[in-house]
This record gives structure tokens, sequence and C-alpha cells, in this order.
């Protein structure tokens, strides 16, 4: 399967990697989140090649993610910057958790390169992913993924059932909720 293919089955997560699985990508995203507006922003803070960063820039600008907004009309030529859309902030929470993996698993021998200040309680906090109903931690292990509404019929879920899947919890492949040893 090409990576363009993605954009077309029926996953969420698969049309996402189809917008966010290039490598350069979150790169791109970080120093979006770090503040670069201008093309030579992004190219000093990512040193992302000029030619692949002006692909890259353009296909987020493309799907949604970062619009491109005029800022300086004075010069011969008008000059743009680019900004994350509604769509580009709700990024975050994802840029910051693939952050917090890193520092957690990649050996940094000094410890996190960079740190998150919640300017709220001017604590230095990391990325937890939480139920948006009740405000509980997620453990992967006492979720249970179902089909949603816009499941086709090849969806995976569909494909990966085994019978006596919808009585037990946790994701397939991974212990059931009561394992807390796992993982």
């Amino acid at each position: 399967m090409r990576h363009d293919e993605l954009a077309t089955i029926d996953c969420s997560v698969s049309r996402a990697s189809a917008i966010l699985g290039e490598r350069w990508v979150f790169r791109i995203l970080q120093a979006a989140f770090l503040r670069a507006r201008t093309f030579e922003d992004f190219q000093r803070g990512t040193g992302v090649a000029r030619n692949v960063l002006t692909d890259r820039l353009r296909m987020l600008e493309e799907r949604g993610v970062l619009e491109r907004r005029p800022y300086d009309e004075a010069g011969e030529r008008v000059r743009y910057e680019y900004r994350l859309t509604a769509a580009g902030l709700e990024l975050y929470p994802i840029v910051a958790a693939l952050m917090d993996w890193g520092d957690r698993h990649t050996g940094l021998p000094d410890g996190p390169p960079t740190l998150l200040r919640h300017e709220a309680c001017g604590c230095d906090t990391h990325a937890v992913v939480v139920c948006g109903c009740c405000g509980e931690r997620l453990d992967p292990r006492e979720v249970t993924p179902r089909p949603g509404p816009g499941a086709g019929p090849d969806h995976p879920l569909r494909r990966w059932a085994r019978p006596g899947d919808g009585d037990r919890r946790g994701a397939p492949g991974l212990p059931a909720g009561g394992d807390r040893a796992a993982g």
C-alpha cells in the first residue's frame, strides 16, 4: 500500500497518518508550537531542506492544519507567515505526548531538552490522556474499542474481532483490564 492510499481507508488513524505520517511533519508542527511563523523560522528551526519544507508546508496548508497569512505588504512582494488553524491547534496534545514519550524512551542522558510550563499554575507538566467524560487517565487495558457509526463492513475492528471480544475489556493485543502488571 502506498502512503497516499492511507487517506482512503475507513480508519481515522490511517487517514490521520496520511497527513501526519511523513517524517518531517512533526518537526514542522513542533516548530509551529514553538512559535515559528515565517518560512525562514521553520527552515532555521527544523533544518529541513527548503524544497521539502515548501512541499510539507503546502501540504499542511491544503489539509487545513496551517494557514498562510500575509504579514508584510510594504515591500515589492507580499510576505506570508504560517499559523496553526483550529485543526492544527488540536494536534498539540499529540505533539506533547510524542515529546513526553521521547523524553522517557529515547535515551536522553541529560534529561528532557524541553520542558512545558503550564502558565495557569506555573508548574512544569507533561501530556496525560484522560477520559472526556469522567476525567480519569486512560489506560489502554481499560478501554474497549468498538465500531462507530462510520464503520463499514471492512472496518479493522470487524476484521480483527474474535468470538467473545465484545465481552472482554482491553484493546486487541493487550492484556485484559485486570492485569496491571503488563505494559
